[in-house]
């Protein structure tokens, strides 16, 4: 009885999110070359609620109710990077946002892969950071269907099995995003954070009281008994100390404003002041993830031994334990939907960047590139679904790099779209040695290194011979002004309006400025 009331409370809000994606899009007709902005950045025409929700949901994944509360029963304080890079990284950009979104609107470009197409002049670039950028965002969405189809599996109370469980996550969220894009995300991400809202308040309120009697008791007996999880490195010999927790808050926050997934909310706000208010408004959402945390510390003491996987459960064994089975299905619906919203973007950007800057150098799939998108939208899925049962462990050590991998872009992208003398051959040299050195420390389990996160090692080796190889090599003969090449915030920009005219999407505009259509 209590499977069937779960899973039927759990259906009945998986309808209504495939219906929410459709009335999203519905009598929303194409705008540029097959619809690809209206259906990749949702038209640039977001306003600030809608880029609020989505850009939270990105950052609010499963890993909110199932990683975050394991960290805290696993290790403890040092999960608290978390909150503090997210909370950076909207400081920063406050800056870069409105930077990225008034050069692509310039120029009519959809994604990182555009930009620095368009910034160094060469397609093939674009692609060959597709590529790269795939590789590091394969493994969320893989991820992103674990975390889901162990959510769905638990709230079942087992009858539903793991391997249904993923298939549904992969299926449910496929569908969604082929027809929706990015502006249906938006809308389900306002009925994600209602019920993320609504079920964390309730939570914290609840698991406290339930089971230790308040927050004083509690908090009395985590302190007496559990004062390691309190302090750094936290529980065990983790490594995750005050170096690696300052580095890894830095790079994050350096990494999370050129994510191809927050480039994605980025460019579908309908003007720049709409990025700087959600950036402002942002961190107050990151309140929300000290619930999780805090709940997988209380599940020390209510289901103590949990190891490995199992500690992801912590939340859930606190929930499925102590609630009735339809509470337990609302819940199970937040956590994934949690999942959803952030595996339709990265699935939606993944298959924006292969459309618009792999494919399209096919000329028969030039004039196709929102169905290209598409079609790789659903062959992401695929291969993250494959993998999920064939080789886990694969994806997720390539998970360890995915954030660290992602952040050997920051010269060729930001460097790159702020200073001219930045040369192809020195941005491609720095991008090599950084992925190399990241992928050493990592697969030869060395991370952290020296106390400190390896993808600031890495970024640092990065950025050294970009800087050395730019100013050792001869200067790069460009004609454009500095107006077509580099990215600034300017005034008419700032205060863009959702009706002014759309550039086109079939790289002709760009083309004319630049000679080599920038991702085309």
């Amino acid at each position: 009885m209590n499977a069937a009331v779960a899973t039927s409370v759990f259906g009945a809000f998986m309808v209504v999110t495939v219906a929410l994606g459709l009335l999203a899009v519905r009598g929303r007709g194409n705008r540029g070359r097959d619809g690809l902005a209206e259906w990749s950045v949702g038209g640039r025409s977001l306003g600030t609620i809608f880029i609020w929700v989505l850009m939270a949901g990105e950052g609010y994944t499963s890993f909110s109710y199932l990683g975050a509360a394991g960290w805290g029963y696993n290790y403890g304080a040092p999960v608290l990077y978390v909150v503090a890079y997210m909370s950076c990284g909207y400081a920063v950009g406050y800056v870069v946002g409105p930077m990225l979104w008034a050069y692509a609107r310039r120029h009519g470009l959809v994604g990182i892969t555009d930009m620095v197409a368009h910034r160094f002049g060469r397609p093939w670039l674009g692609a060959l950071v597709a590529v790269l950028a795939t590789v590091f965002l394969l493994p969320y969405i893989q991820l992103q269907i674990t975390g889901m189809g162990v959510v769905v599996s638990t709230i079942s109370y087992g009858a539903i099995s793991l391997n249904w469980a993923y298939f549904i996550a992969f299926a449910v969220t496929t569908g969604f995003v082929v027809v929706s894009g990015l502006r249906g995300s938006a809308w389900v991400s306002v009925l994600k954070d209602v019920l993320v809202i609504a079920t964390l308040g309730f939570l914290a309120f609840y698991v406290p009281t339930h089971y230790f009697d308040g927050y004083g008791p509690f908090l009395d007996r985590l302190v007496t008994e559990k004062s390691e999880w309190l302090t750094f490195p936290g529980h065990g010999d983790s490594g995750l100390g005050q170096a690696w927790f300052i580095t890894t808050s830095f790079l994050n926050s350096l990494t999370v404003v050129i994510f191809p997934t927050t480039v994605a909310g980025y460019l579908g706000a309908k003007n720049a002041d709409v990025l700087r208010r959600n950036a402002m408004w942002l961190p107050a959402y990151n309140v929300l993830l000290f619930v999780p945390m805090l709940l997988g510390m209380a599940a020390l003491f209510v289901v103590p031994g949990l190891v490995g996987a199992e500690s992801n459960l912590a939340l859930f064994r606190l929930v499925v334990d102590s609630l009735p089975a339809w509470a337990v299905g609302v819940i199970g619906v937040a956590a994934a939907l949690s999942s959803i919203v952030p595996m339709a973007v990265f699935m939606l950007v993944i298959g924006t960047m292969w459309g618009r800057s792999v494919l399209s150098l096919v000329p028969r799939w030039q004039q196709r590139q929102k169905g290209a998108a598409q079609t790789v939208v659903v062959a992401a899925g695929v291969i993250a679904l494959v993998l999920t049962y064939s080789a886990p462990n694969t994806l997720v050590r390539l998970s360890l790099i995915s954030y660290e991998g992602m952040a050997q872009l920051l010269p060729m992208v930001l460097l790159g779209l702020v200073w001219r003398r930045l040369t192809l051959l020195g941005a491609m040299a720095g991008l090599v040695v950084g992925v190399g050195v990241v992928c050493g420390f990592v697969f030869t389990e060395n991370d952290p290194v020296w106390g400190v996160n390896a993808g600031i090692v890495a970024l640092g080796a990065n950025l050294a011979v970009a800087l050395a190889v730019t100013y050792a090599g001869p200067r790069e003969h460009d004609d454009r002004p500095d107006g077509d090449v580099l990215a600034r915030d300017e005034p008419e920009e700032r205060q863009g309006t959702a009706g002014s005219r759309e550039p086109e999407l079939s790289g002709v505009a760009v083309s004319e400025a630049s000679d080599a259509p920038a991702g085309a």
